[in-house]
């Protein structure tokens, strides 16, 4: 067995329990996994000192794998030193640390040299050296960098111009702690005439101001892309051409026909995809606005849902959710009810809209106040019309009393027909279904 390690695939995880020297005595020549393991004993200092101790060996190279979670800050320096050097064999990094002040990792990271990394990963670690890295780490499958601090704040166009050596990157993560990465306008500059295309990038997942990101995607682009998750900090103005750009080159993306807008406490999310009845299905476009009033929120996506946002125009299906736990003081009774048409206005081809009772209340409220002439422009092809609230809930046959009332006025949705409350006992629901006189309810 020990005659062939590589073609068994043999290696030997060490987590720091004892000095590595002890335990490659005992073992044959075979490729080192470096995984601090949990436990009381021994203490986490022997433990840690003992891993890093492993990096600074010179048994270095034989290390393939390194996985280290949660690193105090005081620890950050010495490993930082133990990396300046290159590590032949590594292939998956993955690294995350704590505290107030972590180091910066030096431009001598991995010494220049890492031919056989492929997934690179940095949780709250300052790492002004990854364009350079991306040069010579040009196979490249996996880049995730979440919690950036501002320490490690890189520029969209150094981060695009490493890019171009990263022709097989397939998942792209770059998540900012705080919308203090949002770039400075005077050192910016003009994007090229064409822009790089990343051939094999499947997923990006971003967290950050949008100027950021609308930099970053005016230099490259992303066709095979099936997953995209967006988490921008709150702003009061939202222009993001090069963002709708990317979603509408994307042939995955133009099969969607399904939407859901979810109302939390702390954000808005809208997430778009096909329905297919899987769960957690990895085809989607997720997007999350961070703030905490509800005007704001409904403002923000709004400004996001315009009608030059690709898919929006032809979705069929759309769910506006509200999350169970919503605090009572998120619903502001001064807001102006326009701010829900002007969210459900770019839906065009909306056939079926799915509400929860608080929502709907809202929404049927607004829907009444416009002209008749407007009701025929907002949702013109609407033909069902869902209201769901839990039974056990006391004002959920209010709402939805209210909701009726409402979309029974001759001003409301006029391509609606008739009204049938339905009541779902097992699941625990109430749902009211309206729609037009020639559809059936099913």
């Amino acid at each position: 067995m020990f005659a062939s390690p590589r073609r068994l695939n043999l290696r030997l995880e060490y987590g720091g329990h004892r000095p590595m020297s002890e335990v490659l005595d005992a073992w044959p020549v075979l490729p080192v996994l470096l995984i601090p393991s949990a436990g009381i004993l021994p203490s986490w200092d022997q433990r840690w000192g003992n891993t890093v101790a492993a990096l600074e060996s010179e048994q270095h190279n034989r290390i393939c794998e390194i996985r280290i979670f949660d690193m105090p800050s005081s620890c950050c320096q010495r490993f930082a030193a133990a990396m300046q050097k290159p590590f032949p064999e590594l292939i998956p990094l993955e690294v995350s640390a704590y505290g107030d002040v972590v180091p910066v990792l030096p431009d001598s990271f991995l010494g220049a040299s890492a031919p056989r990394l492929r997934t690179l990963t940095l949780g709250s670690i300052p790492c002004l050296s990854i364009p350079k890295l991306l040069l010579f780490a040009d196979g490249l499958v996996t880049l995730i960098l979440w919690d950036i601090p501002d320490s490690g704040y890189i520029s969209p166009d150094a981060v695009a111009t490493a890019l171009t050596a990263t022709t097989r990157l397939e998942t792209l993560h770059l998540r900012f702690r705080s919308p203090r990465s949002r770039p400075d306008p005077a050192s910016l500059s003009l994007p090229p005439p064409t822009r790089f295309v990343l051939p094999a990038l499947t997923e990006l997942v971003f967290k950050g101001v949008y100027e950021y990101l609308e930099d970053l995607l005016a230099r490259i682009d992303a066709p095979l892309l099936y997953y995209l998750r967006i988490i921008f900090f709150m702003d009061l103005d939202f222009d993001v051409p090069q963002l709708h750009r990317l979603i509408g080159h994307a042939e995955v993306f133009k099969s969607f026909d399904h939407a859901e807008v979810f109302i939390l406490n702390d954000s808005i999310q809208l997430s778009l995809n096909r329905k297919t009845g899987e769960v957690d299905h990895p085809r989607r476009v997720g997007l999350q606005i961070n703030c905490r009033e509800l005007d704001w929120q409904l403002s923000s996506l709004a400004q996001v849902c315009s009608s030059t946002f690709p898919l929006i125009s032809t979705l069929e299906e759309l769910e506006i959710n509200e999350y169970p736990e919503l605090s009572s003081s998120h619903w502001k009774d001064d807001m102006e009810d326009t701010q829900w048409v002007e969210l459900l206005d770019p839906f065009t081809a909306l056939k079926n809209l799915y509400l929860t009772g608080e929502i709907a209340r809202r929404v049927c409220s607004a829907l009444q106040k416009i002209s008749r002439e407007m009701a025929t422009e907002v949702l013109p092809v609407l033909r069902n019309l869902f209201i769901v609230s839990v039974i056990r809930h006391p004002g959920s046959h209010w709402a939805i009393s209210c909701c009726t009332a409402a979309l029974q006025s001759p001003c409301c949705c006029p391509q609606l027909g008739r009204v049938e409350p339905m009541e779902l006992g097992v699941r625990g629901l109430l749902c009211c279904a309206l729609f037009s006189s020639n559809q059936h309810l099913v």
